[in-house]
């Protein structure tokens, strides 16, 4: 009999089992799906989905060609022919808003995943291109979404992620901005390390820009350290950068210890030009008009300020130097500037005051044939860019033409409000002070109050300025305004206010100009070969109100030992005219004097002056008589004399209690330590009431002063 192995049971059970069979099949499948999968997987397959999520957030069509991923822990992210259109509104625009070949990521995913932050090590971007554009109008291609939403500061910050490096490599970006007048392209690319890649130097970055800027030529170079050493603490950033917009040249060299927040800088900024008011387009800081200029120091930076800090240089023939601070989170922004010169020209700071400053490009002159202040409107939309507080010294003035040794100035800017808190200038033992403030009136005008303080100013340097006579004395006195305009003149002309300066002792004067005013022949002759060479100064007053833009006389009057000069009539500075007259008459019987009027008249530039008709009388006279009996001729030429009487102390005391300025003139002709005013006055008219006297009257004072000249004590 044949003898048979029986299988054991649950073996033919298993082989059999139909539910075995069913989940052997489904592994195999998912096993073979897989391997298809690693097989045909293409990223790419997400594309569509990436640009419609990058159309929508970025509002403008976005595509990419291809997407590359590498998985790990450090996750390498490629995108191949990025391209992203314009907005609708830019759709005229030549260029794509921006592209790039490649762009190349790798992120540190476990790291951000455990939440140790975004640590990206490398960025590589290839040929990319940039078309930025800001209109005319306000409108920009580079703002995405709600332009008023984004405009607000968010309450979480985002933190900044850490870029190891960061390569670009041919980049051509072109930034056209309407409201600086700029259309530019900046070319971009790396270079490696200089001494091969195992190196301590991680490469440099190339940035080289052309076109124009501020509606001026611009080129610039700058070449900084690899970009991967930005976040790299302990590895100072190298900067080496020079820009020429225009005949404006600055360079930049230093380094930054911390780019990404601005700290530890060690750069050292230098400037120079034909004008600093050409800086207002790259540094948006509004400077008046000044000449050419150079200068050096250190920008630094702080958490809430950048910093120009110990500069030198020179501006036009004067020294410049200090330290400016610039807050650009306060809107307008605010700048504090303290300011300092060795020796100054003070023609070199005449755009402060709506001059044209001498140097290669001063501003064409803006004043009208006749005028002689200076008519350059003040710049509204410039003060309102800005709140500034200037402080300056001058340690000495150097120019003929103004007598003045020293300069303070203290100077607010707020709101487009001016206040002049302090001008002042030494002249010897005495100062010359000013105090103003300028408010915005309607139509780009300024109300205006300004005070002018005149104290124990020094006659000998004053004469020695003009050059054309000496003297001694001290003059003292008070100058106001009050007026509405946008402009040294138009204030003037349309202002109110008044001139009140007295010499109410003195030394002396050179005869030689009272002489030729009174057309004393004889006098002036000797007066001019120095014989006498002086007379004695015994007063000197102008009180002169000034009302709607028209200067008048109450008192004009210069009184010497030998002569007293009286002037009269007018001087309009709403038509720029005078129309004046001045008579000086001998004080004793003088022969060969031809007294009476000259007449200055017509623009105030350029005006006429004539003899008036009594000099025309007695001259026709001398010369008739000199035909028919020449001795005779000598009859037309003899003036008894007016005698000094009182109307020196009779003037004093006119100007004492009827100050045209409005301020009485007081102890600024005393002697003692100068005062100047630190706040301007609010006086309108021509008359005022005379303060409240706490000093010497005038006569007091010239009453001791004739005692200590006849030697009484």
């Amino acid at each position: 009999m044949e003898s048979r192995v029986t299988p054991p049971p649950h073996a033919a059970d298993r082989r059999r089992h139909p539910a075995l069979r069913v989940a052997g099949g489904a592994v195999g499948a998912i096993v073979l799906a897989l391997l298809l999968l690693i097989l045909l997987w293409r990223w790419d397959w997400f594309v569509p989905l990436i640009n419609r999520k990058a159309s929508a957030a970025l509002h403008r069509p976005v595509t990419i060609a291809h997407l590359h991923v590498s998985l790990g822990l450090n996750t390498v992210v490629t995108l191949d022919e990025l391209d992203i259109k314009q907005p609708e509104n830019f759709a005229d625009e030549k260029e794509d808003f921006a592209s790039a070949k490649h762009i190349t990521v790798a992120v540190k995913l476990w790291r951000y995943v455990t939440g140790h932050g975004l640590e990206i090590p490398r960025i590589v971007i290839d040929a990319p291109r940039g078309d930025i554009v800001a209109r005319a109008d306000g409108t920009a291609n580079y703002i995405f979404g709600d332009a008023s939403a984004s405009s607000g500061k968010s309450s979480d910050a985002t933190p900044v992620p850490r870029i190891d490096s960061l390569t670009i490599t041919d980049g051509d970006i072109r930034v056209a901005l309407a409201k600086f007048h700029a259309d530019m392209r900046l070319l971009v690319h790396m270079l490696p390390p200089r001494n091969g890649p195992q190196s301590e130097d991680d490469g440099r970055i190339v940035v080289d820009a052309k076109g124009r800027y501020a509606g001026q030529p611009i080129t610039g170079h700058l070449v900084g350290g690899a970009l991967l050493s930005l976040a790299n603490r302990t590895h100072p950033y190298p900067i080496d950068a020079y820009i020429e917009n225009g005949r404006t040249h600055i360079s930049l060299k230093g380094t930054v210890d911390d780019p990404l927040h601005f700290a530890g800088t060690k750069l050292t900024l230098h400037l120079t030009g034909p004008d600093m008011a050409l800086l207002y387009p790259l540094t948006g800081v509004p400077i008046p008009h000044t000449p050419a200029y150079s200068v050096a120091g250190k920008l630094n930076y702080t958490a809430d300020h950048i910093r120009f800090d110990d500069f030198e240089g020179r501006m036009g023939t004067s020294d410049i130097g200090g330290d400016i601070a610039v807050d650009p989170h306060d809107h307008p922004p605010t700048l504090d500037a303290r300011l300092h010169s060795h020796r100054v020209d003070l023609t070199d700071l005449g755009g402060f005051i709506g001059a044209s400053p001498r140097g290669e490009k001063a501003p064409p002159p803006t004043s009208p044939a006749g005028h002689v202040l200076p008519d350059q409107p003040i710049d509204v939309p410039k003060l309102n860019a800005i709140n500034a507080h200037l402080v300056y010294h001058g340690d000495h003035i150097e120019n003929r033409k103004a007598p003045l040794d020293d300069i303070d100035a203290d100077i607010v800017v707020k709101d487009g409000s001016i206040d002049m808190r302090k001008l002042a200038f030494a002249v010897g033992s005495g100062t010359l002070g000013m105090a103003a403030t300028l408010d915005p009136a309607p139509h780009d005008q300024f109300t205006t109050k300004l005070r002018v303080d005149v104290s124990r100013l020094d006659i000998a340097r004053l004469m020695r300025a003009t050059g054309t006579f000496k003297g001694k004395g001290t003059l003292g006195g008070h100058v106001t305004l009050n007026a509405t305009g946008n402009s040294v003149a138009s204030l003037v002309a349309n202002g109110n206010g008044g001139v009140t300066l007295v010499v109410d002792h003195g030394g002396d004067v050179s005869a030689l100009l009272p002489d030729l005013a009174g057309l004393k022949l004889g006098s002036a002759l000797l007066s001019a070969m120095g014989v006498p060479d002086r007379s004695k100064l015994l007063c000197f007053i102008a009180n002169m109100p000034l009302r709607q833009g028209v200067l008048h006389t109450d008192t004009l009057l210069l009184l010497t030992d030998a002569t007293r000069s009286t002037g009269e009539g007018t001087v309009n500075f709403r038509t720029n005219r005078m129309d004046y007259s001045i008579t000086t008459r001998s004080v004793h019987m003088n022969i060969l004097s031809i007294p009476g009027a000259i007449h200055v008249t017509g623009p105030i530039d350029a005006p006429s002056i004539m003899p008036g008709a009594e000099v025309i009388g007695r001259t026709a006279a001398a010369v008739g008589l000199g035909v028919l009996f020449p001795p005779a001729a000598l009859i037309p030429t003899i003036q008894f004399g007016v005698g000094k009487g009182g109307v020196c102390e009779a003037a004093l005391q006119e100007a004492d209690t009827r100050p045209a300025a409005g301020i009485a003139p007081g102890s600024t002709t005393g002697k003692g330590r100068p005062v100047v005013k630190a706040a301007p006055s609010a006086h309108h008219g021509a008359h005022h009431a005379p303060p409240k006297r706490t000093h010497l009257s005038s006569g007091d004072v010239h009453a001791a002063w004739e005692r200590k000249l006849h030697g009484h004590p």
